[in-house]
């Protein structure tokens, strides 16, 4: 490259498992003087996605999940922002960021989508207002805190209606995250029961609905009915074909009329790419993800690739591949050799990636596992190998060291049940308070 020559402007939109894994490609095979890449993403961590069912049961803490960027990426700059507008024809974006409100444009040569999804309502009146979505850390913790103040309540309530509907949880979806949450609940209640002594463990009512036949809907037949009937075993209510009508502040509605009184549901039932993703002049799918083709460029913009949950790219035994984390680990390195071709002026190559498998932890030392053969594991051996992956997996040896440690604790203690009232609207009313300033 010649000295005079500028370097190659690449922004990243997103640090999830797709932008963090390009981001870190890129600074193995790209010299740091031929390019210059930026990071755009809300939160100066990437978060470990498949243990935050545990950190809302108390099985994991909540930081042990997450690794700084900054501790991840050498290189790369790191723009805590959120992106308000984009101008393909100009190659310029704004920003604004997230900690002072403040704006600035930003020129780019190549620029990346990979934002992710946010939860999906399907315009379902009331799911926005009365439920706990589960996609971000913080949804995983507010939703602790929740199900500890429930049996708080619970514990001093004489009224035996009002009692029934707190120590009700419904969760909505019956997919990962779904049958997860379902199974990690049943283990937190077992853990923590001996400290409210007038509930007694079958007050405690669970049900995972789901509006479909089976649950894991996308994964092996043979899953959903393990899932279905180890569940079932662990006293889980399990309603299939219920699809819901609405939800309020006492419960769930289904379209067939019936309902299910609980003070906590959960949302799991399908996310969707961000509104602002789905406002871009570019081609869209019909959920409003970006059609990328097979190398994840799109189409009639050069220089703009989509991966990860907001992308929809093209499989070569035909439909797509599947928003799953496993497949936004290989698409960001893929992605980045692509880039790198297109720099040195060679042909990208399609992505192309064989998913090793799908698996899901049900709680109780218990999980299953499908591999592409259509041989289904499951029990002990499915659930050790589940968290043996993760654990593999999940960035940095300090994360693996902390979660290891949490799990052995996790196995002679039972879990924490204090409500950490953290950075909340309550917890400010508070403190302000006790400062005589309210």
């Amino acid at each position: 490259m010649s000295p005079e020559r500028a370097p190659t402007r690449i922004v990243i939109l997103g640090g999830g498992f797709a932008g963090l894994a390009l981001a870190q490609r890129l600074e193995k095979i790209v010299r740091k003087d031929e390019v210059d890449v930026t990071l755009v993403s809300r939160d100066n961590y990437a978060l470990f996605t498949p243990m935050l069912p545990e950190v809302s049961a108390g099985d994991l803490e909540p930081r042990h999940i997450v690794s700084p960027l900054r501790a991840l990426l050498r290189h790369t700059k790191l723009m805590l922002a959120e992106v308000t507008a984009i101008d393909f024809e100009e190659k310029t974006l704004d920003v604004r960021f997230v900690l002072d409100r403040s704006a600035q444009q930003l020129r780019y040569d190549h620029l990346v989508l990979a934002t992710g999804s946010v939860t999906a309502t399907f315009g379902i009146p009331g799911v926005g207002e009365h439920t706990f979505p589960f996609k971000r850390l913080e949804d995983a913790d507010a939703l602790r805190n929740h199900i500890v103040s429930t049996l708080e309540l619970a514990d001093v309530e004489s009224d035996p209606s009002k009692r029934r509907t707190l120590l009700t949880y419904a969760i909505v979806g019956g997919g990962y995250t779904g049958v997860e949450v379902a199974g990690e609940l049943v283990d937190f209640f077992h853990s923590v029961l001996g400290y409210y002594r007038t509930i007694e463990r079958n007050e405690i009512q669970i049900a995972l609905i789901e509006g479909g036949p089976r649950l894991l809907p996308d994964l092996l037949p043979k899953m959903g009915v393990y899932c279905t009937e180890f569940l079932s075993r662990r006293r889980v209510r399990v309603m299939l074909g219920a699809p819901v009508a609405s939800v309020d502040s006492g419960g769930v509605a289904f379209k067939d009329g019936r309902r299910v009184d609980a003070a906590t549901v959960v949302w799991s039932a399908g996310v969707r790419p961000s509104p602002f993703i789905a406002g871009l002049p570019l081609p869209h799918a019909r959920n409003g993800g970006i059609m990328a083709q097979a190398d994840m460029s799109v189409e009639g913009h050069p220089g703009v690739w989509a991966l990860g949950d907001c992308a929809w790219i093209p499989a070569p035994e035909g439909g797509y591949y599947p928003s799953t984390a496993q497949h936004a680990l290989r698409e960001g390195p893929a992605l980045a050799e692509n880039i790198l071709r297109v720099l040195r002026g060679q042909p990208t190559r399609p992505f192309k990636w064989k998913a090793l498998g799908t698996m899901a932890s049900l709680g109780g030392r218990r999980g299953v596992v499908g591999f592409p053969n259509g041989f289904v594991l499951t029990g002990f051996l499915a659930w050790w190998l589940w968290r043996t992956y993760y654990l593999v997996r999940i960035p940095g040896w300090y994360r693996k060291v902390r979660v290891g440690f949490d799990w052995f604790i996790g196995l002679i203690f039972p879990r924490d049940i204090a409500e950490l009232r953290v950075d909340t609207e309550r917890a400010r009313s508070d403190a302000r308070r006790d400062a005589g300033r309210a």
